[in-house]
């Protein structure tokens, strides 16, 4: 079976900045095992894949494709760098031709519109909970750092002191994974409204560069803590990102973001 593929860099204006996201378009679903294993071999943070919703039964017509996200161990529920990269090669590869892009996913239905360079995402909002207890391992996971606050919906989100504290942070992955827990640390930012770093070695991925769907959190977060409705934000990986955000109501946020075409490419199974 001849099928293409394409790599987007997600969340950045330029080439190999943001998060790269392997991107494959099927007409009908492989075994979820080959799809694992194709994420495997494409070793990105997330390999995405839709299929046209026709081809499955429920909500044909609330929904353009249905999409399914793989970490190169596991398969996740939500992925906001890798839909963003999917809406990308949709409008600008495959010619979709409407003004709004509908996904159907674990998380529900996700829309996606391009307004000018930026693609603009309809994500749900997951407002975290606080957390009283955590994982004892968890400052020394985290290099010692000085934890604030500690919250948690899908994911457990640390507070730092300061931005220096996120950028600085020098985490010990062996005792991560242990935990067993995806990890977002997060302060107030300088230049943007806030900062954040993901980590997930238990999913096959030490630190991610930029985490879309970290954000339905973190969204709602800093949406209370800051008062704001409209927000700035960046990811401090090595690749860095920047994100665009909104609190659009007490279910549901939108992520904003630039994507740069990388390649495509033909492969065989």
């Amino acid at each position: 079976m001849e099928l293409k593929l394409y790599q987007v860099d997600a969340f950045t204006g330029h080439l190999f900045g943001g998060n790269p996201a392997a991107v494959v378009p099927l007409q009908q679903w492989l075994p979820t095992e080959t799809m694992q294993q194709l994420a495997l071999e494409n070793n990105l943070s997330e390999t995405v894949f839709f299929v046209p919703a026709r081809l499955w039964g429920g909500l044909e017509e609330a929904a353009d494709f249905d999409i399914r996200w793989f970490t190169p161990e596991v398969e996740i529920n939500l992925c906001g760098h890798a839909t963003l990269a999917a809406a990308y090669v949709l409008f600008h590869k495959l010619g979709f031709a409407k003004e709004t892009l509908t996904f159907k996913s674990k998380s529900g239905l996700l829309k996606v519109r391009q307004e000018g360079k930026r693609f603009i995402m309809d994500f749900p909002s997951w407002k975290p909970a606080p957390k009283t207890e955590y994982p004892k391992l968890l400052p020394a996971a985290l290099g010692g750092a000085k934890i604030m606050e500690v919250y948690q919906y899908r994911d457990l989100l640390v507070v730092l002191e300061d931005e220096a504290a996120v950028k600085n942070c020098l985490p010990d992955f062996t005792l991560m994974k242990k935990i067993d827990e995806k990890i977002i640390i997060t302060a107030k930012g300088s230049s943007v409204d806030f900062v954040s770093r993901f980590f997930a070695p238990s999913a096959g991925i030490n630190e991610d560069p930029v985490t879309g769907s970290a954000h339905s959190q973190l969204i709602p977060f800093w949406h209370e803590k800051l008062g704001k409705t409209e927000m700035t934000a960046r990811q401090l990986s090595q690749r860095g990102g920047d994100l665009y955000c909104t609190q659009l109501n007490d279910q549901r946020v939108l992520i904003g973001g630039e994507c740069v075409f990388y390649m495509e490419g033909t492969f065989w199974i």
